[in-house]
């Protein structure tokens, strides 16, 4: 075992032997620290080296060295810190946990790979030898090979790190979260064996934790903290084994949960509970307890009625309507397994522990079946108000089969009731701690207790029944399971019925022994015709009365009948609405009581805090002072010498005078004192030098004297081993002189033996050249059969490739074809369009001289008639000239020749003799370019309408030269 002086050393080889690929020996050098005695005090390169010894753990699969390194560290740090602990597991479990999936992952993408078939070789020798031999398949091999070791190894760390924390009242929160890590697990890879030990392991956690409660650090299940943590995993622990179908399993986390409820006194939340009551009811169900199902149901639904205030009013029906069909699917007989004394008190017992577990307090001295039953629990659904919450169609189902009387109809008007409820059902709103209700699963028992009922209804009735006739009255099932269900229902005294095959009826009634019957049966008979008889044709001297009743009389039964059943659903309903309204007022009496004593209690309580920290206040005042004073004459005489105690005296000194003196005098008690160590050192020293000095001749003397002891050893053992060689070279040439006389036969023997080997490996060889010729021939044929397939595949493609061409070529050419046609089309059509467009052109211009021509005939027509001064010529045509161009645009006032225009109006150049300059328009352009851009010709217009509205024809020029004129007049 290597020592190290520091714990950095040992990480610092550990990290060297990893480099050169020595895990194991990293591994065992940093076991051999944590285990050591010497490093026993934690300091933070431990939690280091911790890391690094998980990790070679993890990577060399050695649970053992992790369990006993992981144990060491914990006595380490438990004291000191316990939160290094604490990282130190969770990185050794998520190392675990990630190892693991590396492992399913590779496994996978094995398996995905090997189902790539090779065309040579599709499986190799070895793998068809191993897949004949072991039977197994690749992925069963691969999951053996890769994915078992590193799942035992995490199941093994999962084991390791419940039995470390187990006892540790600081790390509960992480004892719980690698228990619900475990459980999960199991829960993915449907680990049942190991979900069972797990179990185990928690459960005797938990009773070794009870039995050794006193010890130290052992977590306090009084704590709120510490009990909601364990019940977190126990709730954890049912949902998952129910979860995995493991009932019995889930029986037993029931007994656990309760178990802890019964030893803190304390009752969890009612989410969990309700939780509890539901994993409760379904364990019930599976194990065919009807009765403790129902009830697991009604404590289930009172829970949710009480403390769930957002549950929907359908949700609430629909657990409601579970409730009652579950107790209607009890049967209605007590199913007693026999009469003896010990098997009542052990169905006794197991009541009183059902009781218990339900949440029910049964008083063990009761006779057994009386506190929980059939019949109770129906009569706690009605007065409690649940009937009332369920659906109309569980209404009537309950009605027909606990108080209606239809001994022919009943199952006929049950089958459209249960046909309905089937289809009721589904997942509940998120409000809901139950997630799904199916009523379907209780038709087959309403079915059977439909018949039942008929049974026990028809047997009142009739005393005999033909089969056929029974038969239809039971739609749900044939003869023969309802002759099953009669004989159960015999069995425990429920109906009294016999089945006659031979004359094909049913006999109802108290049946004896069958020859006591036959014997009397005749006279039976008689006696009920006589009756009959009597009852049909009464005596002479009632025949006057009886002939009036009995017309009418079965119309009275029947009205009387009917008023009764209306009369009795009445007085139930009014009774119901009136339990229930009683509750009402009892529950908002009650909460009002309690919200006012609680107020009450408060403003007690709040007042009692307040007197009792101003007593707590004041004394705590008088108590500094009177422990100042007594600490102050404490010190006094302690802490100073007994010189300056009595000076003092009973003078009143503070504390801090006090310590001003102590200080003082330790400071010159402890000058003085290294005033003595120094005189003292000095002589040791001396004395030291002293001793040096008379020691050096001995050592040196001694000296001497070893060296030539030692010599003398030296040379005989030198001699010693030099005698021991000489005997046994002896000894060695004996024996090969011995043996030399063996070596002729030695040699013959060995000539024997290699010739007859010689002789196999020939023969074998032969046998495996000719098998390995015969493979060739083999895969040769193969191969040749191979590349005809593929030359045939290749040149069927290569023909069809050549087609696609030949045809996109072929495509390609027309396209071609067609585009060259169209291009010449568009040529010759903007030949055409040229054509055209120099004739338009050549149109225009003609237009426009014959426009120019007539607008200068124009302005001599007009100035001839007003015939003005030669001065004024210019300025008054000006303006006609530009608003015959420009109309209401132009600036200055239109004029026109045939009408007066006021002075204000006029220019102010109209006396003068000399003409204006053009005025330029507000686009900035002038007179003259506003003629020439107002010609006729349109150089984007084609057709020729356009130039005739600008014709050489005086009329139209003439309007509309007027028209301008009259615009501007106007404006």
């Amino acid at each position: 075992m290597a020592s190290y002086a520091k714990p950095e050393n040992a990480l610092k080889r550990a990290e060297e032997l990893i480099n050169v690929g020595q895990k194991q020996d990293a591994l065992q050098a940093l076991h051999d620290l944590i285990t050591s005695k010497k490093h026993r005090a934690w300091q933070k390169p431990l939690e280091r080296i911790m890391f690094k010894y998980v990790e070679l753990c993890v990577d060399l699969r050695r649970g053992r060295f992790a369990k006993d390194g992981l144990i060491q560290y914990r006595i380490i740090c438990q004291q000191v810190n316990v939160s290094s602990l604490e990282e130190v597991i969770k990185h050794f479990m998520q190392l675990s946990t990630e190892k693991a999936e590396q492992a399913r992952s590779q496994a996978q993408a094995l398996e995905e790979a090997l189902d790539v078939d090779d065309l040579e070789a599709d499986k190799r020798p070895e793998d068809l030898m191993l897949s004949f031999v072991s039977g197994e398949k690749g992925k069963d091999r691969s999951d053996r090979e890769l994915v078992t070791p590193w799942f035992k190894f995490l199941w093994e760390t999962y084991r390791t790190v419940l039995e470390i924390l187990r006892n540790n009242s600081k790390l509960e929160a992480l004892y719980a979260m690698t228990a619900h890590r475990a459980f999960q697990f199991c829960k993915q890879y449907k680990r049942t064996t190991e979900f069972r030990r797990l179990c185990e392991i928690i459960r005797n956690h938990l009773a070794n934790l009870n039995k050794y409660r006193d010890q130290r650090d052992r977590p306090d299940l009084s704590a709120p903290e510490s009990l909601q943590l364990y019940l977190d995993t126990r709730f954890e622990q049912l949902k998952i084994a129910t979860e995995l179908e493991l009932w019995q399993e889930a029986f037993r986390s029931v007994e656990d949960i309760h178990g802890l409820m019964c030893l803190v006194k304390k009752t969890p939340k009612p989410s969990l509970m309700v939780v509890y009551y539901a994993k409760l009811s379904e364990i019930f169900w599976i194990s065919s307890s009807h009765l403790y199902h129902a009830y697991a149901w009604f404590k289930l639904f009172n829970l949710q009625k009480s403390f769930n205030k957002n549950l929907s009013q359908k949700d609430l029906q629909l657990i409601a309507s579970s409730v009652v069909l579950a107790a209607l699917s009890i049967a209605p007989y007590d199913q007693r397994p026999g009469a003896s004394h010990l098997e009542l008190e052990n169905v006794k017992e197991r009541n009183f522990r059902m009781a218990n577990l339900i949440g029910f307090n049964l008083d063990p001295k009761l006779e057994r079946g009386e506190a929980i039953s059939r019949a109770s629990l129906l009569s706690e659904l009605v007065a409690k108000g649940v009937l009332s919450c369920a659906t109309q169609e569980v209404k009537d189902l309950f009605k027909l089969l606990e108080h209606d009387f239809l001994p022919l109809d009943l199952a006929l008007k049950v089958q459209p009731l249960l046909a309905k409820i089937s289809k009721v059902g589904g997942k509940l709103s998120s409000a809901s701690s139950v997630p799904e209700v199916q009523l379907s699963q209780y038709v087959p028992d309403l079915e059977k207790l439909a018949t039942l009922r008929l049974l026990q209804q028809v047997s009142q009735v009739y005393q005999t029944m033909r089969i056929e006739c029974l038969s239809e009255k039971i739609p749900f099932y044939e003869f023969s399971v309802v002759e099953k269900i009669s004989v159960d229902a015999v069995k425990h005294n429920f109906v009294a019925m016999k089945v006659d095959h031979m004359k094909g009826v049913v006999l109802f009634g108290n049946l004896v022994i069958e020859s006591d019957s036959l014997r009397d049966h005749l006279t039976i008979l008689a006696e009920s015709l006589n009756k009959a008889r009597t009852m049909l044709y009464p005596p002479a001297k009632r025949a006057s009365k009886l002939g009036e009743v009995l017309p009418s009389l079965s119309d009275i039964v029947d009205k009387e009948h009917k008023r009764l059943l209306a009369r009795k659903s009445i007085i139930e309903k009014r009774k119901e609405e009136q339990e229930r309204q009683l509750l009402e007022i009892e529950r908002i009496e009650e909460s009002n009581r309690l919200q006012k004593q609680k107020k009450t209690e408060e403003a007690e309580k709040k007042r009692l805090q307040d007197e009792i920290e101003q007593r707590r206040a004041s004394r705590i005042i008088e108590e500094i002072k009177e422990k100042e004073y007594e600490e102050a004459k404490s010190m006094v005489t302690e802490k100073l010498p007994l010189k300056l105690a009595k000076i003092i005296g009973d003078k009143m000194i503070t504390k801090e005078e006090v310590m001003e003196l102590a200080l003082s005098e330790q400071l010159r008690e402890r000058q003085e004192m290294e005033k003595k160590l120094q005189k003292l050192a000095k002589t040791m020293d001396y004395l030291e030098r002293a001793k040096r000095e008379e020691s050096a001749p001995l050592i040196e003397a001694a000296f001497q004297q070893r060296l030539v002891e030692e010599r003398v050893l030296h040379e005989r053992e030198q001699q010693l081993e030099i005698e021991l060689s000489q005997q046994r070279h002896e000894g060695d040439l004996k024996e090969k002189n011995r043996l030399s006389r063996m070596l002729d036969y030695k040699m013959i023997f060995q000539e024997r033996v290699m010739s007859r080997r010689q002789e196999e490996f020939d023969r074998r060889r032969v046998e495996r050249e000719e098998q390995l010729n015969r493979m060739i021939q083999a895969r040769k044929q193969e191969r040749e059969v191979l590349r005809k397939q593929i030359f045939y595949v290749r040149s069927e493609e290569e023909r069809l490739r050549k087609l696609r061409e030949e045809e996109e070529a072929r495509k390609h050419e027309e396209a071609e074809r067609r585009k060259k046609e169209d291009a010449e089309h568009k040529a010759k059509l903007d030949e055409i369009a040229e054509k055209q467009r120099q004739r338009e052109q050549e149109l225009e211009e003609k237009a426009r001289l014959e426009k120019e021509a007539m607008l200068g005939r124009s302005t001599d027509a007009f100035s001839r008639p007003s015939e003005p001064p030669s001065g004024t010529h210019l300025s008054e045509t000006a303006p006609a000239a530009a608003a015959a161009a420009n109309g209401p645009a132009t600036a200055a006032p239109p004029q026109s020749s045939g009408k007066y225009v006021p002075r204000f109006r006029r220019p102010s150049a109209e006396g003068s003799g000399q003409a204006p300059p053009p005025e330029a328009d507000r686009w900035g352009g002038r007179q003259d370019d506003r003629d020439r851009l107002s010609q006729p010709g349109d150089r984007w217009r084609s057709d020729d309408r356009r130039p005739s509205s600008f014709g050489s024809s005086g009329p139209r020029s003439t309007w509309s030269s007027s028209r301008n004129s009259a615009r501007g007049s106007e404006r």
